[in-house]
């Protein structure tokens, strides 16, 4: 058995799960996440918490266990508190810009504005500076797969350090080219 799939999910208040065979569907204060239970992985509710159970002990089983337990812990913490992911840009010139409300237009270097379209389900701001993006939404890795796209449209330079980054991500820099002795 999985070590992680046995933890119960504990449902703060506010937060409901309806469970309609092999479809959990979680319902809070900030939206609503559905999901289906792969393989033959099955979910129930005690007590005011979330247990998620396999039939049997197989490799495939207890893989899939431990990953449903987990999609489904990260559905009730996103309709309850939310997630965010911060990317940092560095480099001169280069800056963000929020037009409407699901466009980023980005200036990164290049000899035209990049303009990003986000998915419905994040709400994406910058700072004053121009050079912070802020992405918050309910789904985890909705947020994840939309910083990953925008990170890749100007990665961080090995040599200057400049593109888009995660916050709090270290680069380290390449020595560049030595002179002639």
């Amino acid at each position: 058995m999985s070590r992680i799939g046995k933890k119960p999910v504990s449902l703060p208040k506010g937060v409901s799960v309806d469970i309609r065979g092999k479809e959990v569907v979680v319902k809070g204060p900030k939206g609503q996440l559905n999901m289906t239970c792969p393989g033959e992985i099955s979910a129930s509710t005690e007590n005011g918490t979330l247990m998620v159970s396999c039939p049997d002990d197989s490799r495939k089983n207890r893989a899939l266990h431990g990953l449903t337990r987990s999609l489904i812990n990260n559905m009730v913490v996103g309709v309850s508190e939310g997630f965010k992911r911060v990317l940092e840009i560095v480099g001169v010139g280069y800056r963000a810009e929020v037009k409407g409300n699901n466009t980023l237009v980005l200036a990164l270097g290049y000899s035209h504005p990049v303009e990003f379209l986000v998915p419905n389900g994040i709400s994406v701001q910058t700072d004053k500076k121009q050079t912070t993006i802020t992405l918050e939404g309910i789904d985890k890795q909705l947020i994840g797969q939309v910083a990953a796209n925008i990170r890749s449209l100007r990665s961080p330079d090995p040599y200057k350090g400049k593109g888009i980054r995660y916050a709090g991500e270290s680069i380290s820099l390449k020595a560049g080219k030595t002179g002639k002795k």
